[in-house]
């Protein structure tokens, strides 16, 4: 089986989300991660985040497909074995807080002068330097310090936290992102390269069109709640047991929309001829809409829009969006036997490629359990110098 990650290595010093995320996706996709954590371990083994069986659902999520060993970076043996793990990788993933990697000696400069093909990537909340690279860099920071929190929810209400850990989760996608350019720049240099990403940056480039009327035209957006800045109608409605979204981007829509509605009166009026008046007269037409969506159900509306070709969907929750047809069709629901807490259901890996059968996925790691297999496969050591370095507390 071949993947298009297979025979790339990853040494991951990941916390919780941000730093495990990226080499997560990339474990999907083939590469072999190697989970370097503290005698401590990863705070994401917490069990009390997403507490499932006495488990951490949230480590159970980010960390499939990866070997855990345990070193004492802090002590002179474990960060000897450390780097002569760095010589037979190719990347190295963290999202520690500036300075760590100095104090630690395993910053890039140390690094790539043991190995010059290494790449390191650091996930961090602000930057490595500057006024803010010290605060602490938790999820909830960064959504509310980017603009995010106070653009979500409903105007009038108070801001609305994102319902996933978005800054986090954007530091691991764009810190995958950056790994895979720099993998590719190494086959044409021969050299790797050193990354490093802000979770800060990407909440405010994930921040698209809004960002950008804001440094052109001077517009601080307000909380639309599910309505559109631009379009009319683009929301969701009330129907008689539940919720809807429709979207009427073009005309054309709208006209069809007004056929299944049927309400000529409405079709006519002219302040709704077009987007801009609808847009214009926003209040007078999506009351309206709202008392003619709340005379059927939720089935029926999506029957009826549907065949009309008119943008239409159910409000799920997680539990009707895992049930939707493409998950089934596209494998986006995999199973792994845990042995402490069974089989575990996680959502799958969304990119397809031609030629490549999905990876079996294997699930979350033990607390260092696989530091003598990885020791004794990868550095050649034996079993008694494996013991030694225990005995002195350099690995567990």
């Amino acid at each position: 089986m071949r993947q298009s990650l297979s025979g790339v290595r990853i040494l991951e010093l990941g916390q919780i989300i941000a730093g495990t995320y990226a080499s997560q996706l990339m474990s999907d996709m083939g590469a072999e991660v190697i989970k370097v954590e503290a005698p401590g371990g990863d705070l994401g083994r917490i069990p009390s985040v997403a507490p499932y069986r006495g488990v951490s659902g949230l480590f159970l999520t980010f960390n499939r497909n990866k070997e855990s060993i345990v070193l004492d970076l802090k002590s002179t043996a474990g960060r000897r074995i450390f780097h002569d793990l760095v010589k037979v990788s190719d990347v190295v993933v963290d999202n520690f807080r500036p300075g760590v990697l100095e104090r630690l000696q395993i910053d890039y400069p140390t690094l790539s002068a043991i190995n010059p093909r290494i790449i390191q990537c650091s996930i961090t909340g602000f930057g490595e330097a500057g006024a803010y690279s010290d605060l602490p860099a938790l999820d909830l920071v960064i959504q509310a310090m980017s603009g995010h929190m106070a653009i979500t929810g409903e105007s009038g209400r108070p801001p609305v936290r994102i319902g996933i850990p978005l800054a986090d989760v954007s530091g691991g996608i764009y810190s995958c992102k950056g790994i895979l350019a720099a993998l590719f720049d190494r086959e044409r240099t021969g050299v790797g390269r050193r990354i490093e990403v802000s979770m800060f940056d990407t909440m405010l480039h994930l921040l698209g069109y809004t960002g950008t009327m804001w440094l052109t035209n001077g517009e601080v957006p307000q909380p639309p709640g599910s309505a559109h800045e631009y379009t009319v109608p683009w929301q969701a409605f009330a129907v008689s047991d539940g919720h809807i979204v429709v979207a009427t981007r073009q005309e054309i829509f709208w006209r069809r929309l007004c056929d299944v509605l049927g309400d000529p009166v409405l079709a006519e009026d002219p302040r709704f001829a077009d987007n801009p008046g609808r847009v214009a007269h926003r209040d007078a037409l999506v009351p309206r809409l709202e008392a003619l969506f709340k005379q059927r159900t939720v089935a029926d509306w999506l029957q009826r829009l549907r065949a009309a070709e008119v943008p239409v969907a159910p409000v799920n929750n997680v539990d009707a969006a895992f049930a939707e047809p493409p998950v089934a069709e596209r494998g986006m629901i995999v199973e792994v036997e845990h042995p402490d807490v069974g089989t575990v259901r996680l959502p799958g890996n969304p990119i397809k490629m031609s030629g490549e059968t999905p990876r079996p996925s294997t699930p979350a790691p033990g607390l260092g359990q696989h530091t003598d297999a990885v020791l004794g496969r990868l550095l050649q050591l034996r079993q008694d110098e494996i013991a030694a370095l225990r005995e002195a507390g350099a690995i567990q």
